[in-house]
Formats: structure tokens, C-alpha cells, sequence
């Protein structure tokens, strides 16, 4: 196989993680090559274990468990993720909320650990979800602990919408950064899934540089104004635990 069939091949991957369950027409958009081409992609990828048809929609294309075992293992040796889980099932007795750990991919939140909550009606998001910064609590509050060259160079390309409420005007956004900046939380109102609220916090690594965020996520109808400090300081306080212990697994020598 040759160099740009690789690059091809990992492009129609992910773009099945980003779409699933995809469709072939779906697919041939987002790479932006020939349905034949990505249907042999897909084939090769099915024979590898990596991808398989949607038993559920026919047509459609979806990750595998062994996909999923894969990315399970990468992270697994991930610090971040092994200083997050005991803070983290705290946050999740605490709240009784969703809470996720997503860290940094482009300008995207990648989604690398989700602790449900025991609630009928919560946030959902798949391990290995995608967020747009602007778009999420993670996303929102990795901005505001981030350099102002790279907030600048976030915001000066164009943004789409998740939803109706997300923000996109530029302008807007940095006003909601200086908020975040100045109570030490993101507040996110839908701007990611419609009737979920989501509350940011970034987690610091060495250098008090961010090296990921953690959310607390649920139904706008439990998440309201009234909680939002509540759950806000309860966040903080998982993140500042999170930087320690990261810093502690950062200095460790194997």
C-alpha cells in the first residue's frame, strides 16, 4: 500500500469515528475523494477488524470493538487519565451528574474517559467524541487557560454552529472566555447538544500550561442557573486535585 493510501486509509477512519453510523456518499464528502475509493478503504479497514457495517442501518459504517480496545489501550497509559479516575468518580458521587475528560486534538476536545450517572436522562458522549472548542464546556475552558496567541489563532478561523445557542461571533466568545477566565468555570447552555447544560474547568499540567479539561454534564432542567456555582467550585476543585496528581505522575521516572 502506498504512503497516500495510508493517508487516505486513516482519513476514511476517521471520519467514521467523527460521523457513525456514515454512509458512503456521508464518507466520500468529508475525505473528499471518490466513492470507489473509499468503499475499497472501507473493505481493507473491515478486513483489518477496524470497521465494520452497521447491523442497525444498512449502508452504514461503524467502529469496531477492536478499534475501540485499541484507543482503550492508548490511553490507558495516558497520565492525564490515570491522575483523572479517582478524582473524577468523586466528582461523579458528588453531583450525580455526568462527568467527562476530554483533552486537546487540533482545535477539537477529544472525549477520553465518561463516568455516567445513575439518572434516566443525562449527556451522552461517546469515548473518542470530537467536540469543537467553541462549542463545549472542555472546549470553552481549555481557551480560557490557554495563551492569548493560541485563542487568537483559534478564533480568527471561521466557527460553526453545534446548535442555535452556540456562540461563533468572535467577539462574543472572547467575552465569554474573559467570563470564564474571571469565576474559574466555563458555562456552557446548550451550546453542544440541545437541553444539556455543561459546566468546564482546565486541568494544568507541568508549567501551569492546560493540558485537558473535565465536565459536568446533565439535562438543562437539573443543571440550572441555581447550581452553576455549586458545580462549578466542585469542579474546580477536581481539576486543581487532577494537576496535582499530574504533576506527581509528570515527575516520575519509569
Amino acid at each position: 500500500m502506498s504512503t497516500q493510501s495510508v493517508v487516505t486509509a486513516m482519513r476514511v477512519l476517521e471520519a467514521v469515528s467523527d460521523n457513525q453510523p456514515a454512509g458512503l456518499s456521508e464518507l466520500s464528502r468529508e475525505v473528499d475523494v471518490p466513492k470507489a475509493t473509499v468503499l475499497r478503504m472501507l473493505r481493507t479497514l473491515g478486513e483489518l477488524g477496524w470497521v465494520a457495517q452497521s447491523e442497525v442501518q444498512a449502508g452504514k459504517w461503524v467502529l469496531t470493538n477492536h478499534a475501540f480496545a485499541v484507543a482503550s489501550r492508548g490511553s490507558s497509559g495516558s497520565s492525564i487519565r490515570d491522575a483523572s479516575m479517582g478524582p473524577l468518580n468523586g466528582l461523579q458521587l458528588d453531583t450525580t451528574e455526568t462527568v467527562h475528560l476530554a483533552v486537546p486534538d487540533g482545535r477539537f476536545m477529544l472525549v477520553i474517559e465518561r463516568l455516567d450517572t445513575p439518572h434516566v436522562l443525562r449527556a451522552f458522549l461517546p469515548l473518542g467524541s470530537r467536540l469543537p472548542m467553541h462549542a463545549s464546556a472542555t472546549g470553552i475552558a481549555y481557551l480560557a487557560a490557554s495563551e492569548e496567541r493560541f485563542v487568537s489563532e483559534y478564533l480568527s478561523v471561521p466557527m460553526d454552529a453545534a446548535t442555535p445557542q452556540t456562540v461563533v461571533d468572535p467577539e462574543a466568545l472572547r467575552r465569554m472566555i474573559a467570563e470564564t477566565q474571571a469565576r474559574g468555570f466555563s458555562i456552557n447552555e446548550q451550546g453542544l447538544s440541545i437541553g444539556i447544560t455543561s459546566i468546564g474547568v482546565a486541568v494544568l499540567g507541568p508549567g501551569q500550561t492546560p493540558a485537558g479539561s473535565i465536565s459536568i454534564s446533565g439535562p438543562s432542567s437539573r443543571i440550572v442557573p441555581g447550581k452553576f456555582d455549586e458545580y462549578g467550585e466542585a469542579a474546580r476543585g477536581t481539576a486543581r486535585e487532577i494537576s496535582r496528581a499530574l504533576s506527581a505522575y509528570s515527575s516520575r521516572k519509569y
